[in-house]
């Protein structure tokens, strides 16, 4: 059975741009992915693709492709959905997290000399500024609702959180 995880992130996609956002795509690198080197920051990027932000861009079911610009150059960015750790809109920091998979190794050698080696590691968290004091969607947090019951956040450790989309 086909796995619903690109159709998820093609529904949020849409969303973001509907409502004006910039949807952020955190990727865990792995010999699959195809990104500039000098900004993976401990085997994880996390991708501006809103439409401004990318040419040709292809949200497929086995892997999403773009062209990007990094410090003013064009570079070739290839994401295995697998890889894909959450998408979500940069302005509310409200989307959706995904388990990471192993992707698929390329058959041929030429094929992988392409590709980035990174060995990949676990998202830590997904916050809007590195200096922003923390927020509920960065922190686990319990809120109360109208009905005076409460809704618990629970952060997994390694795993970004994310608010909830009502």
């Amino acid at each position: 059975m086909q796995s619903t995880k690109p159709y998820l992130i093609r529904a949020l996609h849409e969303w973001c741009i509907d409502q004006g956002f910039t949807p952020y795509l955190s990727v865990v690198v792995d010999a699959m992915t195809r990104a500039p080197a000098e900004f993976i920051k401990n085997g994880e990027i996390v991708f501006n693709i809103g439409l401004d932000a990318t040419n040709q861009l292809q949200l497929g079911n086995d892997e999403i492709t773009f062209q990007g610009r990094f410090s003013g150059k064009v570079f070739p960015v290839v994401v295995p959905v697998a890889r894909v750790a959450a998408i979500y809109a940069r302005e509310s920091n409200e989307g959706m997290a995904f388990e990471v998979t192993e992707s698929v190794l390329p058959t041929s050698p030429a094929d992988s000399a392409t590709k980035l080696t990174t060995k990949p590691s676990m998202l830590s968290s997904v916050e809007r500024e590195p200096a922003a004091k923390s927020s509920p969607a960065s922190t686990p947090a319990a809120k109360s609702t109208e009905g005076g019951a409460t809704d618990t956040l629970i952060a997994t450790p390694n795993r970004p959180a994310l608010t909830r989309i009502k």
